[in-house]
């Protein structure tokens, strides 16, 4: 029988695309390959590609009309573009609509701004004669795929997902021990920029230090442009590979994401399933699908300061049980979007 090939036009791939893909390739009658945007700087992520999946680079593609060419001879039974940016794709695209299903990501959520509404306006000719359907994240991605014009049975929903066993893997191993003795060390994984809110949970860590010391600690993990501040509380522990987290999963017991900005937040999924409470602010959107207030942690209004340290109190005043239970409820809303389900959605497709 001859084999289904899906191709995916991306743009910056991630460790948790792979993890979905990687399942997704386990059905042999389907071969994939990946054309790819350069690895981001500020995310210099190592990856390990799976030899059932062929993977080009972009740049290979010195004219669109050889990437058009090269996806003609693959032959494809499903195509999925990262957006509508990249000019080289959308020719790709265009060629195929009303002929196999022809896909676009993203993760924008729905605000109404102008731009938005311009898309709004000029969809049908830049956007829809492009793409028959669309997978988004969320709930208020799905909202601005609507707006645009395509229908809700075109919709696919929880295209991104974490690498849903190996942090669940990380909850399995570490819970007898959270359990008996839960770390009191908050957690936050992120770039190191304005818009992630990362000033405002320094401020307000150590301004409940200052006014009522305890005994928990806050750990960050990244890089960028703003410079980490000094503390004898909050460590700094640069870049880390997804695959070395393990080491800090087991170490600490509460996850912080405090953006002002952060369309979905697939970093929210990976902590959910590794068993941790979390805090996040309402721009977050992954918290839709993710974080229940007062439930398995707290949602907070962006950029204020006093209500992140309610937050934090909240946490630092509730019992080992407390916490502990929080995170077993994380685990079981994480268990909504797995790279499984994933794959079983694109397969559908192929039907």
């Amino acid at each position: 029988m001859e084999k289904k090939q899906i191709v995916f036009l991306y743009s910056e791939i991630a460790t948790y695309f792979l993890a979905c893909v990687e399942k997704l390739s386990l059905d042999t009658t389907i071969e994939i390959t990946v054309i790819r945007w350069p690895v981001n700087k500020e995310a210099p992520f190592d990856f390990a590609f799976s030899s059932s999946i062929s993977i080009y680079s972009r740049s290979d593609f010195k004219t669109d009309k050889q990437l058009v060419d090269f996806v003609n001879k693959l032959n494809p039974s499903v195509l999925y573009s990262s957006g509508w940016v990249d000019k080289g794709y959308l020719k790709v695209c265009k060629k195929y609509k009303n002929k196999i299903p022809v896909i676009v990501g993203f993760d924008n959520q729905w605000n109404g701004n102008l731009k938005q509404q311009i898309a709004r306006i000029i969809s049908p000719f830049k956007i829809l004669n492009h793409f028959s359907h669309c997978w988004v994240p969320g709930i208020l991605q799905e909202e601005y795929a609507l707006k645009l014009g395509f229908r809700k049975e075109n919709i696919l929903t929880g295209f991104y997902s974490c690498d849903f066993d190996f942090f669940n893997n990380q909850y399995l191993a570490n819970k007898d021990e959270k359990e008996k003795n839960f770390p009191k060390k908050f957690i936050y994984v992120g770039r190191y920029y304005e818009f992630k809110g990362i000033k405002n949970l320094w401020q307000a860590f150590i301004e409940l230090q200052d006014e009522q010391p305890n005994d928990w600690e806050l750990w960050c993990l990244g890089i960028g442009d703003i410079q980490p501040v000094v503390h004898p509380k909050i460590k700094h522990f640069g870049f880390v590979q997804p695959s070395e987290l393990n080491n800090y999963i087991k170490d600490t017991g509460v996850f912080l994401l405090p953006s002002h900005f952060e369309p979905w937040g697939v970093v929210v999924h990976e902590f959910a399933s590794a068993g941790f409470p979390i805090i996040c602010s309402d721009k977050v959107g992954a918290r839709t699908a993710f974080v229940e207030n007062n439930y398995n942690g707290y949602i907070y209004e962006s950029n204020d300061i006093s209500a992140l340290k309610v937050a934090l109190m909240k946490i630092i005043n509730s019992d080992n049980k407390t916490l502990f239970e929080m995170g077993e409820k994380s685990v079981e809303k994480a268990k909504q979007i797995t790279p499984h389900i994933w794959a079983k959605q694109l397969i559908s497709l192929l039907k």
